[in-house]
């Protein structure tokens, strides 16, 4: 059984409202029929464990002419000393239980749990309205180019490192740019608006590129998956939709270098191999750590293809994932065949 990634934004979702379900509990229904009482502390008594320190409050209080001796759980209680006076509740069905008066926690958590939701609903409803401006652009899905065969020839995919708007390129042996997506909207909460731009056809698509998500999946042997939108689609679903398989392996003599065999409907188009940050063969250095490990979203491509736009596609799956094979995973990478 595999299990995909669960969007951010459902996580947040949760994770906000239960956050604004405890809020609301605790600031109006944890104390509900609980009267008001003043306490003395009796004791503070401080316990370190490791790196973390904790207090134990003792207080005296009296309740219908009886006195009531016990613990209670108050906020900065490193600042109280004994016959310090704490205003606090107590349950009158049984005045052995007493709490401290401070709602503060629950007042916090829905703040937080209001934002949460907030920013679940401001990334469902950006997410609605790219993909509806990607349907007037792309009416019936957006269409690669058909497969056009060339003479044979080594490119290179590089990624522009340092930023949180990075775009990626192919160049050719010259350092000719022949095809590139820039970043023209990002923002952290919703998915970024990029161009794709053909070089060699003068001809530019602009897409929705989601933030990466990961997630572990369970299955024969416990593997992550690694998978961002592509149009509001999981860009593994997309390659595949488009008719791409990759059979992933490691480079001869390099066990740490991964490459991918790229295939369009059945047929051989592209072979993808990890590189350093130098891509270019007269870049490289000899003796230079930089050059013993691959770089994330560096690769040397060779291919006959000339039309680029799905072949780009494929290797920028790859540079914003931390997938090594078309599954969104690394068992393929690893084991050489996929999991049934």
């Amino acid at each position: 059984m595999q299990i995909k990634g669960i969007k951010f934004k459902y996580i947040m979702a949760v994770a906000g409202v239960l956050a604004l379900a405890l809020g609301v509990y605790f600031t109006f229904f944890a104390t509900a029929g609980y009267k008001p009482v003043s306490t003395t502390v009796v004791s503070v008594e401080r316990e370190d464990a490791g790196e973390d320190t904790y207090y134990t409050v003792i207080v005296k209080y009296t309740v219908n002419g009886k006195q009531y001796q016990e613990e209670i759980s108050v906020n900065n209680a490193e600042k109280l000393k004994t016959g310090d006076t704490v205003e606090a509740l107590y349950k009158p069905s049984d005045p052995a239980v007493v709490k401290t008066k401070s709602t503060g926690a629950g007042i916090y958590m829905i703040v937080v749990g209001g934002l949460l939701v907030a920013g679940f609903v401001f990334m469902t409803a950006k997410e609605k309205s790219g993909k509806k401006e990607n349907e007037q652009l792309y009416p019936g899905g957006f269409k690669y180019a058909p497969s056009v065969k060339g003479e044979s020839r080594e490119l290179y995919f590089i990624t522009d490192t340092g930023t949180a708007k990075y775009g990626h390129r192919i160049e050719d042996k010259n350092r000719m740019v022949l095809f590139e997506a820039k970043v023209t909207k990002f923002t952290m909460l919703s998915a970024t608006r990029m161009d794709f731009i053909d070089h060699i056809h003068n001809k530019t698509m602009p897409h929705l590129i989601g933030h990466e998500e990961s997630a572990e999946r369970s299955g024969f042997l416990i593997d992550n998956y690694s998978t961002f939108s592509f149009d509001g689609e999981d860009i593994w679903d997309h390659l595949k939709r488009n008719g791409v398989k990759v059979e992933s392996s490691f480079m001869e003599g390099k066990p740490l270098w991964p490459q991918y065999r790229v295939y369009r409907d059945g047929e051989e188009i592209a072979l993808i191999q990890a590189s350093n940050y130098r891509v270019h063969e007269e870049d490289q250095t000899e003796g230079k750590l930089a050059n013993a490990v691959p770089a994330r979203g560096f690769y040397r491509i060779f291919t006959g293809e000339q039309n680029l736009d799905l072949l780009f596609t494929v290797a920028l799956a790859f540079a914003r994932t931390e997938a090594n094979d078309d599954r969104g995973g690394n068992y393929g990478l690893l084991f050489g065949k996929k999991k049934k």
